[in-house]
């Protein structure tokens, strides 16, 4: 049986073994023991309330109970950009006209921005190979939002969230090649490993400030702006359908789009509604539905097949267990899947 449900300590190990499953292009998720060590002690106290809301940075992992292996990780990150700068391009245009000459030219530009400090971020999403199948990325993607939809106080306005950028098969990145590499002098790697530690400062060290024109880059580079990678594509069409949109920011390294929303119109937001587990009602066969129990910092979220009746929800002993709640406590509840409007 699989849970979703946030990070413990004693996880490091399991989580290691799936950032090596991860590749490139992922700078939140490397396999170094130091960096994911520090990222957990920050996500456990960050569930614990210890930390200040901006600092927090709440981890989950979906795990299978049967096994023990962790099928899955994903995370949101209270406030980006205010320990470290946070850089994006803003793709804007320039008009250039000569009435003289009859001229009148539109050209796409890419600005060195800082616009989206402070955002909450949606980020590290994966989901192990080995459970790529039915609803589970479906799943593993939402259980955020349904974290967001419970304690909505935690988090800003804003909510963004980086898609890994187009890469070619031999793993390389166009957008970086005819751009990145000019200024940086290094391989992508190489490059995605360093942002991974922390190390922003080289970003506005050597990236030019003046805006860049989209048409002075290779062809192959201007056809991936605001492009995911292939295997991203399912990521961005599930949060898409929760309510976030791409407003013209990309990625600076690969040109992979950055999705927003405002947290105030989120489906989850709308639609979730709390019921109260009723063990003596019987399980239905419905439709997938997101129950998550109520707790910071024991946040638990599994799928049931169940539908809320008269603000109560049946669920079974086992599905009890797995959220660690009781008859009588509250759950908020979430259809797994948009219902679509029927018009008569």
């Amino acid at each position: 049986m699989l849970v979703v449900r946030a990070i413990h300590a004693s996880d490091l190990d399991a989580l290691i073994e799936l950032a090596h499953q991860v590749g490139s292009g992922m700078t939140t998720l490397k396999p170094d023991r130091k960096m994911l060590g520090d990222r957990i002690s920050v996500a456990v106290a960050s569930f614990a309330e210890t930390i200040p809301p901006e600092q927090r940075d709440y981890m989950f992992v979906m795990e299978d109970t049967t096994s023990g292996r962790l099928a899955g990780v994903c995370a949101i990150k209270g406030a980006v950009g205010l320990d470290e700068p946070f850089y994006n391009y803003r793709i804007g245009t320039l008009v250039h006209s000569s009435r003289e000459l009859d001229v009148f030219t539109r050209m796409d530009t890419l600005y060195l921005s800082n616009d989206l400090t402070g955002a909450t971020e949606l980020c590290s999403l994966f989901l192990h190979p080995d459970y790529r199948s039915g609803n589970n990325g479906k799943w593993l993607s939402k259980s955020r939002f349904l974290f967001i939809a419970q304690f909505p106080h935690l988090f800003t306005a804003k909510l963004i969230a980086e898609m890994r950028g187009y890469q070619a098969e031999d793993g390389s990145s166009p957008f970086y090649e005819g751009l990145g590499r000019h200024f940086f002098k290094m391989d992508f790697n190489h490059v995605d490993h360093l942002t991974a530690m922390g190390k922003k400062s080289f970003i506005a060290e050597l990236m030019p400030r003046q805006p860049l024109y989209v048409a002075y880059l290779p062809e192959d580079a201007q056809e991936v702006i605001g492009k995911v990678h292939l295997s991203t594509a399912p990521a961005r069409r599930l949060l898409e359908q929760e309510g976030m949109h791409f407003e013209g920011y990309v990625d600076i390294f690969d040109a992979g789009p950055v999705l927003q929303a405002r947290v105030s119109e989120l489906r989850a937001m709308r639609d979730s509604t709390v019921a109260t587990v009723d063990e003596t009602a019987t399980p239905t066969d419905t439709d997938p539905l997101l129950v998550s129990n109520t707790k910071l910092n024991d946040f638990r979220m599994i799928v049931a097949h169940a539908n809320p009746v008269s603000g109560k929800l049946a669920l079974t002993p086992d599905e009890q267990a797995l959220l660690h709640c009781q008859g009588g406590d509250t759950v908020r509840t979430l259809s797994l899947n948009v219902r679509k409007n029927v018009h008569v």
